[in-house]
């Protein structure tokens, strides 16, 4: 039986006032996250994943940024058009995020624990002796050694493994019903990633919560989703299951993101050189006409630079915006 939609997006647009212009950052997408389930938001920088998470999360000033078009649906409830009351009930408790870089995340000038416990203020009225002890517990809960002394401590005191797991306590302090974990492992060793995305899964598996995982990295995906969505100039290009999308991508802007992976498994060939995707992309200000991708790719055509393609399902679980598949 098919999980019903936890978070419905539908054409959503957000644009950015600046001084070049109008700003299209993310442009009409759609994007449909289950129950219990990993979706993974992968893409380059600067092709909308963090302004979509925001958006979601109430969290963009306006102006600059306006929203001119489109729904986000959390449980059926368009969480565009709530007041600023029912949101702030929602984030936190709800719906929570891992922010990117929790050096700049965290304030500096507030203990960690005293950090997390703002979050429990928010939503109940307890006293601060319960608060401490149900963050001490929090922090236990995500590994986090010498709880009690941690709670204490600064983050700048804190290694970067032990700042995105106050991160990652802050977050599921309710445990939420959807998870936004935006880059949740950039600048950590390998070994922190690791121990980081297992913490995710083992979270997830106990609270039944739904994942929106925002990253660049493939690996991370590969090790933890359940279904991608390929975003490109504020468009999403591509929508698979993970393994089918890893074994067979077919888009050329999916297709290229995997070959520059290195290949271990493949024989050294002297002095051969890692695959780059040429070109830029195109500045969202002045998007040219036709698809975004037609000056990278080397299988344009001429109606590839006349009409942008629009996201179409040509497989099961299969979605794609491609003039090859999409004729």
């Amino acid at each position: 039986m098919e999980r019903k939609p936890l978070l419905q997006i539908n054409n959503l647009s957000i644009h950015f006032n600046t001084f070049l212009g109008e700003l299209k950052a993310v442009r009409g997408i759609d994007l449909t996250l289950r129950c219990n389930e990993i979706l993974g938001l992968v893409g380059e920088s600067g092709c909308g994943k963090s302004i979509t998470s925001r958006a979601i999360m109430g969290l963009l000033k306006t102006p600059p940024a306006s929203i001119p078009n489109g729904q986000i649906l959390f449980e059926g409830e368009d969480l565009l058009q709530v007041q600023p009351n029912r949101l702030r009930q929602l984030r936190g408790h709800s719906i929570s995020m891992i922010f990117q870089e929790p050096m700049t995340a965290l304030n500096p000038v507030f203990r960690v624990g005293d950090q997390v416990a703002e979050v429990i203020e928010t939503h109940e009225n307890v006293s601060k002796t319960e608060i401490k002890k149900r963050v001490i517990d929090i922090f236990k809960s995500v590994g986090i050694p010498e709880p009690e002394r941690r709670y204490r401590e600064y983050p700048y005191q804190l290694s970067g493994g032990l700042r995105q797991r106050v991160m990652i306590a802050m977050a599921l302090t309710y445990r939420p019903q959807l998870l936004i974990a935006d880059e949740p492992t950039t600048a950590l060793d390998v070994t922190i990633q690791a121990q980081i995305l297992d913490l995710m899964l083992k979270i997830k598996e106990e609270s039944s919560m739904s994942i929106l995982m925002i990253t660049h990295d493939l690996g991370v995906i590969s090790d933890i989703a359940d279904r991608v969505c390929v975003m490109y100039a504020g468009k999403i290009v591509e929508e698979a299951l993970v393994d089918d999308l890893l074994d067979a991508p077919r888009h050329p802007y999916t297709q290229g993101l995997l070959a520059c992976i290195p290949d271990i498994d493949k024989p050294k060939v002297a002095n051969q050189r890692l695959h780059a995707l040429e070109g830029n992309v195109p500045e969202l200000y002045n998007i040219p006409a036709g698809c975004p991708f037609c000056d990278r790719c080397d299988q344009t055509f001429e109606k590839c630079r006349i009409s942008e393609p629009p996201l179409l399902e040509v497989d099961k679980e299969r979605k794609i915006a491609c003039w090859l598949h999409c004729q």
